[in-house]
């Protein structure tokens, strides 16, 4: 077991290990009733931890919410919060989200709203959510217009990733949770790709050698540039690489594309522009579409979507009136911002991720 701590005004623990359920009642705190937000799909899962928290005195309580992005809608917000007050619970109650990285983002931001906010601990069961979605105290939900359109800045009281959970999930989906720990290894730790470079297919499996030390390594860079920017005033901005072109190819297949899938094409995306901007060079392009083929991630998308997704990119949240900006990288591990692109470099980036 590991710990990575997160600072900032509400410092808490990431805890990380294999049969950690035990170390909840530590960082959820004092608390009387405990609503524990669950994948509907994950009742193994939440019942363990329903009986951990019984057995440490709390009063305990199920709530199943839709799996995945289903989940992150108001109609489910708002059935949570009925749910709550059908418990009565209060300010010194807590709120437990299990599940991947959609269960926690409503978790948190149910967490966020009720009553101005109670305690939430996280307890992420995919590697999306593990290294990235519970980490940082961003919650939201999805509205039509857009992905996290509306949230707000929660931090959890802790984060609990039980290794455990990983091995029951389907290839397909921990292999797109693997687009974020690539990310972290562009923008800010070259040692990650190093290590899934090694070898790739393992890499991709919960039981691969290095696993360990890859989820450490992406959550200790997320911990250190939230506990810098909780609230994306600046540097946590670069935590978005990627995402621009990833949330509007997750907005027209109307969230039924895989984040990671989406952010995995936006990283070469962004890498393109930033080389036809003269400001990346050609081989660090290269490498991303090595290292993401090559654990099995998509780099490309339909050409004749692009009209769809440049309306899409319009609400991304970096965007500041008209001008839209982009993470890109100035070099390996040298992030920057690229502001208000002309349409023309816009679409000959595309050009170069198209099918």
């Amino acid at each position: 077991m590991s710990r990575i701590a997160v600072g900032g005004d509400t410092p808490y623990d990431v805890v990380i290990g294999t049969g950690v359920l035990g170390e909840l009642p530590s960082l959820l705190g004092e608390a009387g009733i405990v609503a524990v937000v669950h994948a509907e799909g994950l009742p193994e899962i939440a019942r363990p931890v329903c009986h951990a928290l019984a057995d440490a005195g709390y009063d305990a309580r199920l709530l199943p919410v839709p799996d995945g992005e289903a989940g992150k809608d108001v109609s489910v917000l708002a059935g949570l919060w009925s749910a709550f007050a059908g418990l009565g619970m209060t300010r010194s109650d807590a709120i437990v989200g299990v599940g991947g990285g959609a269960t926690t983002d409503l978790a948190g931001f149910a967490a966020a709203t009720w009553l101005r906010g109670v305690r939430a601990v996280l307890v992420p069961t995919t590697l999306l959510g593990m290294v990235d979605a519970a980490v940082g105290g961003k919650t939201a939900i999805d509205i039509p217009e857009g992905k996290n359109l509306v949230g707000a800045f929660h931090p959890p009281a802790g984060v609990l990733c039980d290794l455990a959970t990983l091995v029951t999930m389907p290839r397909e989906d921990y292999v797109a949770g693997l687009a974020e720990v690539i990310k972290a290894g562009f923008i800010a730790d070259p040692r990650i790709l190093e290590l899934v470079e090694e070898d790739p297919e393992a890499a991709g499996r919960p039981d691969g050698p290095h696993t360990l030390e890859l989820i450490e390594r992406a959550i200790a860079i997320k911990a250190r540039v939230v506990s810098e920017d909780l609230r994306e005033s600046g540097l946590r901005e670069i935590l978005n690489y990627g995402h621009t072109l990833g949330h509007a190819i997750e907005k027209v297949e109307a969230y039924r594309f895989r984040h990671g899938d989406a952010v995995a094409i936006g990283m070469v995306y962004a890498a393109e522009l930033a080389c036809l901007a003269g400001r990346l060079g050609a081989d660090v392009v290269k490498r991303h579409r090595e290292i993401l083929t090559a654990v099995g991630l998509p780099t490309s998308y339909a050409a004749e979507a692009w009209p769809e997704l440049r309306e899409a990119m319009r609400v991304d949240k970096k965007a500041r009136g008209a001008r839209l900006r982009f993470v890109v990288l100035d070099g390996l591990a040298a992030p920057g911002r690229l502001e208000d692109p002309d349409e023309d470099l816009l679409r000959s980036a595309y050009e170069r991720v198209a099918r």
